[in-house]
């Protein structure tokens, strides 16, 4: 089942408090390109203390419910979707799973995931101003499609990008990342932000590096580097290499919420 989610009231955030900037980061003022007190740094911070709120209040209904939800980013190309498409196989059916997608346009990946037998709802923000990123007010809306009493974990796609969706905070329990060896071994240390607030990494496509001038250890010390202690799962989507060790942490995690 896949259900497309169009524009409404609900998701217009920017509607309300305008997008003349791109930047939703709490910490613009410390790092000096803006005065604080400025319209701007207002804007942001009411943009994202409303999104704070939303994500508390999608906090409790899924412990009220018992889901276990995790938010899933990356930047384009890293093999996501993929990812996705076994880690469902992995799970299902003995874990009930629904499905989150987020993209500017088109529902290639949803449709994708649909296949897997849960049910899918697919968020497209061209609608509302082309967001590089989901934010709680959406979940909030996008989960009213699902029998959350019939679902133990919920997974968020979300868009591609590696600023942004960092900023948001939805009401997940997990955040993850997935690296790609083809993307370069210092992304960690270039978009620290995002390595700093997920719970695992997961380095994709390994089954490349054969074929890759690509220092591994260096990819995981700059890992490293930004959050020390953080699980990196080396991994193919495309011939499963390394899932188990993944699936297999990924179920702990979900069995202490919901046992």
């Amino acid at each position: 089942m896949l259900i497309k989610l169009l524009k409404n009231q609900q998701y217009n955030h920017h509607k309300t408090f305008q997008k003349p900037f791109h930047s939703h980061t709490r910490n613009d003022a410390d790092r000096g390109n803006i005065k604080a007190g400025t319209s701007k740094i207002k804007v942001i911070r009411k943009v994202l203390d409303v999104n704070d709120a939303i994500a508390q209040q999608n906090r409790e209904l899924f412990a009220k419910k018992g889901v276990f939800v995790i938010n899933v980013m990356s930047s384009p190309g890293s093999g996501k979707t993929a990812t996705l498409e076994k880690t469902l196989s992995y799970l299902m059916p003995e874990i009930k799973c629904a499905v989150i997608v987020g993209d500017i346009c088109t529902s290639n990946d949803a449709d994708r995931l649909a296949v897997s037998g849960a049910p899918v709802v697919q968020v497209n923000t061209d609608a509302f101003g082309g967001d590089c990123h989901l934010a709680a007010h959406v979940i909030k809306t996008a989960v009213n499609n699902f029998e959350l009493e019939d679902v133990d974990l919920l997974i968020v796609e979300n868009l591609g990008n590696l600023v942004c969706p960092a900023e948001f905070d939805m009401g997940e329990d997990l955040r993850l990342v997935v690296l790609s060896v083809t993307e370069g071994e210092d992304k960690p240390v270039k978009y620290p932000l995002m390595f700093r607030v997920c719970d695992a990494t997961l380095l994709n496509k390994i089954d490349l590096l054969p074929h890759l001038d690509y220092d591994r250890q260096a990819a995981v010390k700059y890992i490293r580097q930004v959050h020390s202690d953080m699980p990196i799962f080396e991994i193919s989507a495309k011939t499963e290499a390394g899932f188990g060790p993944w699936i297999d942490w990924l179920k702990q995690k979900i069995n202490l919420k919901l046992k």
